[in-house]
């Protein structure tokens, strides 16, 4: 059990069961960041990713300031060995969307692990980007007609452009 100065004496011990839920929920997030970089690495800075990689960079923030706050390490391992690479942006898209519903599924079961309600919030507020947020986003690249958006790094959206195909002779 982890132990924290500063808060009440129930409130300063995690049992074994909610340091678990935090690392499991950190590994999530810092697979989900290895992945879809790799995209981004493989097809270049396209919506969705290039958006829901930054907020997954904040998910992960937001649950190591949950260690930092109850002063539990964070252990090396966390995070993939491997990751994968999808054979065209459609398929990273609807990996993208089961992904989205894992992770609310996660959030769902990590809730149930603990009492505190400041950890709580925190699962619940990154079950809720994932649903309301990044599932809707990855259903939407999915759907496309394979055009995807590129960011130019100014926050302007520009399609990708069809190579071949028939044109206009």
């Amino acid at each position: 059990m982890a132990t924290v100065v500063g808060l009440s004496s129930s409130d300063q011990v995690l049992s074994d069961a909610e340091v678990a839920a935090l690392c499991e929920a950190l590994d999530d997030e810092l697979t989900a960041i290895a992945i879809y970089d790799q995209v981004i690495a493989d097809f270049g800075a396209i919506r969705p990713f290039v958006n829901i990689v930054e907020a997954e960079r904040r998910h992960a923030d937001a649950l190591r300031s949950v260690f930092a706050r109850y002063d539990v390490a964070v252990p090396d391992e966390l995070g993939p060995d491997v990751v994968t690479q999808f054979s065209s942006i459609r398929e990273a898209c609807l990996a993208g969307i089961a992904r989205e519903i894992d992770n609310a599924a996660m959030y769902d079961r990590l809730i149930e692990t603990t009492t505190h309600a400041d950890i709580v919030e925190v699962f619940e507020n990154l079950r809720r980007a994932s649903q309301e947020n990044h599932l809707e986003a990855f259903r939407r690249c999915a759907n496309r007609d394979d055009q995807p958006e590129l960011d130019d790094g100014g926050g302007r959206r520009r399609r990708r452009r069809r190579r071949g195909g028939s044109g206009g002779s």
